[in-house]
């Protein structure tokens, strides 16, 4: 009996399969890459403003230019993403420690319906909105100019003008990493 109610305890605690696929390298449930790669982006070397737009998972309507004169990072994720799981805890904290201060967060599922979406947010505790991407392309498109979305997930980086200033393909590894190139955006003069 000690012997059931022991597994029926470590039940309730076990891991989300899908990101125990990703840790453990099965590569199934995302879109792979060759692993994490970040990459900084000169300003002399960045392209032009990125314009992109769709709807929040909540149905309002956003707009880059909500977003005018803040750093922001920009996620493309999907919710049977295992990396993309594996990292929301991050880009989380990540947000709120940002949160206020010139910094705004956006992601945008490629693959999902709002629900989804939202039960994503409930269980990962990701507060910030998301773009529903996946009937229209128009948000990842509007990168494809300045920047390939090779792998989910990726995260951008903008600057203050709305210029993709980094890009980690993959994973972001840990909130230091993400942490460090907002941060090197906002000091940029």
């Amino acid at each position: 009996m000690l012997g059931a109610a022991l597994v029926a305890g470590l039940a309730g605690c076990a891991s989300d399969p899908v990101a125990d696929q990703y840790r453990n390298g099965d590569n199934k449930g995302y879109i792979g890459s060759d692993g994490m790669r970040v990459e900084e982006i000169k300003p002399a070397d960045r392209s032009k403003p990125v314009a992109f737009a769709g709807t929040l998972e909540n149905g309002k309507k956003f707009r880059s230019a909500d977003i005018a004169g803040d750093v922001a990072v920009v996620n493309f994720w999907y919710a049977a993403c295992g990396p993309c799981r594996v990292e929301a805890k991050d880009l989380e904290s990540v947000w709120q420690k940002f949160d206020g201060k010139g910094v705004s967060f956006v992601g945008v599922n490629t693959y999902d319906q709002p629900g989804t979406a939202q039960s994503f947010n409930e269980k990962y505790g990701v507060t910030y909105p998301s773009i529903i991407d996946v009937n229209t392309g128009d948000a990842k498109y509007a990168f494809a100019e300045v920047t390939s979305i090779q792998a989910t997930p990726t995260t951008l980086v903008l600057d203050k003008q709305g210029r993709v200033a980094a890009r980690v393909i993959g994973p972001i590894g840990s909130a230091s990493i993400l942490e460090t190139l907002v941060q090197d955006a906002l000091n940029e003069k």
